[in-house]
């Protein structure tokens, strides 16, 4: 079909809750992909930070089609060597201890704030605890991820959400410390902010909020679902800050297009929180999707994906902060590795993406004033000077 009726389709059958940019894509190819009618884009925005690997890796398809003539699905009340396979290689690259896999990122929100709760009802037969989470945040859309999310335009027509939490302000330690009370069970933040405009977590700030959770006896869970799985220049980006976390959620370059997420924790909650009956899914851990998961893992390590994005992230941050120094309405770069984000002042960033696809090059906006990039974690230094000048063609 061409683009057109594929959009004449789409708004006719499918409920209108995204405002998609009038581009039918087909097929991929590396780090391109093609339209309907054949025109070819330059991808930074990789699915939103999912296709960590690039379109048509040969590894990947090939253990994806080898798993659909196997086994797709058994549910979990069944052991499959896939789920196996998968949660020993994700346990070992975050040093963690156990997994639990879900079908999404907003799911591992949610298995997260379930086994928090769980640890401290145990631990004083209380359910009247609380969560501190971050102004500014973005966790996901179902009611408990809404719940943390700190961005009331999201969440004002779903109230009343669910109740005990409290919102402090990213990298401000004495915000956070103000909201703590006696019924603090856990703190949820991310490392490297994606949606409220790409902010990086502050060094002092990780350490201080970790300290803090140490002290009191509260959960420390960190959401990686946007900035793990190499991204950042570390596999999650809490490695590079020395902070582990109690509990971290991951998803999107974790299947890498497959639809899978999971929440990780450590011994301690592992063995104080969530036991048979608490919490299930019918689909989470299921041989296709942890298959894709084992392969991405694999794939990371022989094509040694985190090394490279240290050097491709340097020289797009060198690139990008070039264009700060070029350009007046662009007034801040912010990020790290392959998670970046160009501040734009004075002109609407939304109609900077809308040229940038005239022009062949898909980029995606955060907040409401940051131009986002989160290419496949593959692309090359001539890729960036591509995307570079496509952006400068844009502007």
């Amino acid at each position: 079909m061409k683009t057109n009726e594929i959009m004449e389709k789409s708004e006719q059958y499918v409920l209108h809750t995204y405002n998609r940019y009038p581009v039918a894509l087909d097929h991929g190819k590396g780090v391109r992909l093609y339209d309907a009618e054949g025109k070819e884009y330059l991808d930074f925005a990789a699915g939103i930070a999912v296709f960590a690997l690039g379109y048509g890796n040969e590894t990947y398809n090939r253990t994806l089609k080898d798993q659909v003539d196997k086994l797709i699905h058994t549910s979990n009340l069944y052991y499959n060597e896939p789920m196996a396979e998968a949660a020993q290689k994700l346990v070992a690259a975050s040093g963690m201890d156990k997994v639990f896999f879900t079908n999404s990122g907003t799911e591992a929100i949610e298995g997260a704030l379930k086994a928090a709760r769980k640890y401290a009802y145990l631990r004083d037969n209380s359910n009247d605890h609380e969560i501190i989470a971050m102004n500014h945040s973005f966790h996901g859309r179902s009611m408990g991820a809404l719940s943390v999310t700190g961005n009331t335009h999201y969440q004002d027509p779903f109230r009343p959400l669910i109740g005990g939490i409290r919102f402090a302000d990213f990298n401000d330690l004495d915000s956070v410390k103000a909201q703590v009370t006696e019924k603090t069970c856990a703190i949820i933040l991310e490392t490297v902010q994606g949606e409220g405009g790409i902010y990086p977590a502050d060094p002092e700030f990780l350490k201080g909020v970790k300290e803090l959770c140490e002290e009191k006896d509260i959960l420390l869970i960190l959401d990686e679902i946007q900035c793990g799985m190499g991204r950042t220049g570390s596999m999650f980006a809490w490695q590079a800050y020395g902070v582990e976390p109690d509990i971290m959620t991951c998803a999107k370059a974790l299947g890498c297009g497959i639809p899978v997420g999971a929440f990780v924790m450590n011994k301690k909650v592992a063995e104080h929180s969530l036991v048979p009956g608490d919490h299930g899914t019918t689909y989470g851990g299921n041989p296709l999707a942890c298959a894709a998961v084992s392969a991405v893992f694999d794939i990371f390590d022989q094509e040694k994906i985190v090394e490279h994005v240290q050097e491709a992230g340097a020289y797009l941050e060198q690139r990008l902060d070039g264009l700060v120094e070029k350009y007046e309405f662009l007034s801040a770069r912010r990020g790290k590795g392959l998670m970046q984000g160009l501040v734009v002042a004075g002109r609407p960033v939304g109609e900077i993406v809308k040229k940038a696809i005239e022009n062949g090059l898909l980029v995606i906006t955060a907040g409401a004033d940051v131009l986002r990039m989160v290419p496949p974690l593959v692309i090359t230094k001539a890729d960036v000077d591509e995307m570079i000048e496509k952006l400068e063609k844009s502007f």
